[in-house]
């Protein structure tokens, strides 16, 4: 039992453990409802420990940390605050927004989540991740893809153990979803400004601690994350886990004292004056470069491999994991995840970008990783709506061989959880985010979406033929493309968010997916692409051989040809006898065609 953080049980005790080098002293605090014992705990060298010779298992728990209160010094120490173990795998509550939380002397113990004692949770099987490069993954918001489902008993709606029902895991099927990836399910708080305005984070970007499953989410814990990943195992459909290790919802320096920022908060990145660095935009940034946050992110990841079975692992803001503060893909993190033996052969994606200096690092992760290619969406969104030529397109569809020079490692999207929708990018040309509260100033400005003549809903038939065209032009560029491919759910059948490109904040039918609205017509058509690309996912996941380039009129082209031709299309036909495969593009048509054996 020596040596690990958080609460372990073994062999009738019960060790706790904690980082807090600069603590004067610690409690742990043990719940029996509502009463708080009080246990003074022992210093060893950085760390504060406790063993109790009884088995706690389902206990609730937190800690109280004593020392200097100097925030300008990076100093929070104030025992009237419960915090949260950073070890902690389940909660008994969700958190609160409060201004208590931050007010020196203000007692948080009616506010905080306590943590649960884990009990000796079974390992899964070691196996290979389900999900190869070059299939299709599919976005989802946990609460709003099932919120709605009417064919999904109510009392399981919009938690993860929802994602096993069998009406659930048949429309993955219809889709041909190699991976599901899950945006946050681990527990999250609202930003300061949200509840004022009578709003809540609907994504859960904002976690207090990397492990803790949402207690609304995932009411069941560890056992119900792991049994809805078997579940879609059984299946063949991987599972993919977005994961948030930039930061912490302490926010900034007026944000609330809940875990790390009562414990240890060298954890966060500071300037030479004290000040947080917010490389995230959310008010700190967690230092890599801190052995003690690769630690606590190394058993993070090897916690959800090694007892809820997952296949791998998407970084929101992933160059903070780079950054010491510069970014650099020879990092240590990238060595320790590359060398760990339960990670090693995990699927990693990086959201390769942060609001940092220097932080846009498409194409600059480990030769192992998959990058969401921004790029993509934008020149694809550009080609079709007319101010791109064939050139780019050609480039992107090839696996954006510019970015990723030496291994195909895009992932390549049209639409993601932010930004606007595939429905909404062709029929708004300006966010609508004012139900946000920031006076429609949130939210990407330049989305490269139009609205083929009318802004929002028409009931024009000739604006919704070409708005449906576009969407199936789209698509086609989509699943014709090199490289992995992810769709975010709802896009499949035409989900709007009523032109909201960051609907963080629209825990409500904004975001929550309407299955009963959904365009069936649709949702057929990226079936069957779905299905003609499934059957050939090895073609797609590494950069294509020579083929013959032909204009729409076929007559056989060079490069120099590409701007002559950037109104129009183009044909490729390769050359390859293992995939032989035929592409046309025609812009005038809005059309893509594919063909090629089964």
């Amino acid at each position: 039992m020596t040596g690990s953080f958080g609460a372990t049980c073994a062999h009738g005790s019960t060790r706790f453990a904690v980082g807090a080098p600069e603590a004067s002293a610690l409690w742990l605090c043990i719940f029996e409802g509502t009463d708080e014992q009080r246990l003074a705990m022992r210093r060893e060298d950085e760390s504060w420990t406790l063993e109790i010779p009884r088995n706690l298992a389902g206990s609730r728990y937190g800690y109280r940390a004593d020392g200097e209160w100097a925030p300008e010094r990076g100093l929070w120490f104030d025992p009237a605050k419960l915090l949260v173990d950073p070890y902690a795998l389940e909660l008994d509550r969700r958190f609160v927004q409060d201004p208590r939380l931050s007010e020196f002397g203000a007692d948080t113990a009616e506010l905080v989540p306590r943590a649960v004692v884990p009990d000796d949770f079974p390992e899964c099987p070691r196996e290979p991740p389900r999900f190869a490069p070059g299939g299709l993954i599919y976005e989802l918001n946990v609460r709003a893809f099932t919120k709605l489902h009417p064919e999904v008993p109510e009392a399981l709606r919009g938690t993860v153990a929802a994602l096993a029902h069998p009406a659930v895991i048949a429309h993955l099927k219809k889709l041909h979803v190699g991976a599901v990836e899950l945006m946050p399910v681990t527990a999250w708080i609202d930003e300061r400004h949200l509840p004022p305005l009578g709003l809540a984070n609907a994504w859960g970007y904002n976690p207090v601690v990397p492990m803790a499953l949402d207690p609304g989410l995932c009411p069941g814990g560890v056992a119900e994350l792991r049994e809805a990943v078997a579940a879609l195992h059984r299946e063949g459909i991987g599972v993919i886990l977005d994961i948030v290790l930039n930061h912490t919802g302490e926010s900034d320096a007026l944000g609330g004292v809940l875990s790390l920022r009562g414990l240890d908060n060298s954890a966060y990145a500071h300037e030479p004056d004290g000040r947080l660095i917010n490389d995230t935009g959310c008010g700190n940034t967690l230092d890599f470069a801190n052995p003690a946050v690769r630690r606590l992110a190394l058993h993070t990841l090897r916690h959800f491999v090694r007892h809820c079975g997952v296949d791998g692992f998407r970084f929101d803001l992933a160059p903070v994991l780079g950054r010491g503060p510069g970014f650099s893909r020879d990092a240590p993190i990238f060595t320790e995840l590359s060398e760990d033996p339960l990670l090693a052969d995990r699927i990693m994606i990086a959201e390769p970008w942060d609001v940092g200096p220097g932080g846009y690092q498409l194409g600059s992760f480990p030769g192992t990783w998959l990058e969401w290619n921004d790029r993509f969406r934008d020149d694809v969104r550009r080609f079709w709506r007319g101010d791109e030529g064939v050139g780019v397109l050609a480039t992107r569809m090839a696996g954006s061989s510019d970015i990723f020079a030496k291994h195909c490692r895009s992932v390549n999207f049209l639409a993601a959880h932010d930004g606007f929708t595939l429905a909404d990018t062709v029929s708004y040309a300006e966010r609508h985010n004012w139900a946000n509260g920031e006076e429609n100033r949130d939210g990407h400005g330049e989305n490269f979406s139009w609205n083929n003549g009318t802004e929002g809903p028409s009931d024009d038939p000739q604006v919704r033929a070409l708005r449906a065209a576009d969407i199936r032009a789209l698509l086609g560029t989509l699943f014709a493309s090199t490289g992995t491919v992810m769709l975010t759910a709802g896009d499949e059948f035409g989900r709007s968010q009523r032109g909201n490109n960051n609907a963080y904040a629209q825990d409500n039918p904004v975001t929550w997916i309407d299955w009963d609205e959904r365009d069936r017509a649709l949702e057929d058509h990226v079936a069957a692409l779905a299905a003609w690309r499934a059957d050939r996912t090895g073609w797609f996941a590494q950069f294509p051989e020579q083929g013959v380039w032909e204009n729409l009129d076929g007559e056989e082209m060079s490069v120099s040809d590409w701007e002559q031709l950037s109104t129009r299309g183009f044909v490729f036909r390769s050359v390859d006898p293992r995939r032989s495969f035929t592409l046309r593009v025609d812009r005038p048509a809005r059309n893509v065609e594919m063909s090629g054996p089964g």
